[in-house]
């Protein structure tokens, strides 16, 4: 009788240990890239996260030589050197850079036509990473562009945004409406100190959060919230749900879907 008293403590145990973790939202980086069609920063892969609905989907932003706003990683589009021609955004056109396909055979999307994607389905939020630019004054300009045509298709409560540039994090606090989450993406300062920037969020990769595990208690405290991002293996998955993340951004969703599913029951 003792033996099975001690073993169905043991299940209790087991049960709360297992039910204990709060389930952390998806992020899908660079949209569901991972689905057929899709490429990354594509629309397909931004329509792919809704279909999926998965919590969010991320893009990068980066502004053209002659002022256009495209949904592209950059500087170079394509990333990598492989032989192929590829040109540095900033200091191209759209042209130049649309006549690149993606290598899922997508043409290099505008900012626009993801925010009219984003009225057809508005179950999944849109992560906007506005990139570095060249100068303050055009880091200026493309986050008043951006914050525009998010204002222009009604979108404020879709949107969320990030940057690596502090300077950017304040233009979007200064432009964007208040209230507006953005997020601190470069690791490099405590979470006290983002929230003076303006910042409602940390959105550090999740090996600095590995090595600062304080600063997401930190976080908390001062009402901000959490992103790990880009979080693609099952051990780090499972730290980052085991130490309250409150999102977790990743190439693989289905995957975290799954240990979100196993862990949070």
């Amino acid at each position: 009788m003792k033996k099975v008293l001690i073993l169905l403590v043991a299940a209790m145990i087991g049960i709360t240990a297992s039910a204990q973790y709060k389930a952390p939202q998806i992020i899908a980086h660079r949209g569901f890239h991972a689905s057929e069609g899709a490429a990354r920063n594509s629309l397909n892969a931004l329509k792919a996260a809704q279909e999926a609905k998965f919590w969010g989907s991320e893009c990068d932003l980066q502004l053209t030589k002659d002022g256009e706003v495209l949904v592209v990683h950059g500087p170079y589009h394509p990333g990598k050197k492989d032989g192929k021609p590829r040109v540095n955004v900033q200091r191209s056109t759209k042209e130049k850079v649309q006549a690149i396909l993606l290598e899922s055979g997508e043409v290099v999307p505008t900012f626009e036509e993801y925010c009219q994607q984003m009225t057809k389905s508005k179950n999944t939020k849109l992560i906007i990473e506005i990139k570095d630019q060249l100068t303050p004054q055009l880091e200026t300009e493309i986050v008043q562009k951006t914050v525009d045509m998010v204002a222009k298709y009604n979108l404020q409560e879709e949107v969320e945004y990030i940057a690596f540039r502090p300077f950017v994090c304040w233009e979007i606090a200064r432009l964007a409406p208040k209230g507006t989450k953005i997020a601190y993406l470069n690791g490099d300062y405590s979470p006290q100190y983002c929230k003076g920037m303006g910042c409602k969020g940390i959105d550090y990769r999740y090996t600095v959060l590995k090595r600062k595990k304080n600063w997401i208690k930190q976080a908390h405290k001062l009402g901000m919230y959490v992103n790990a991002w880009t979080v693609n293996k099952d051990e780090d998955i499972r730290w980052c749900i085991q130490n309250g993340v409150d999102y977790i951004t990743t190439d693989d969703p289905v995957l975290v879907q799954n240990i979100i599913n196993e862990m949070c029951k």
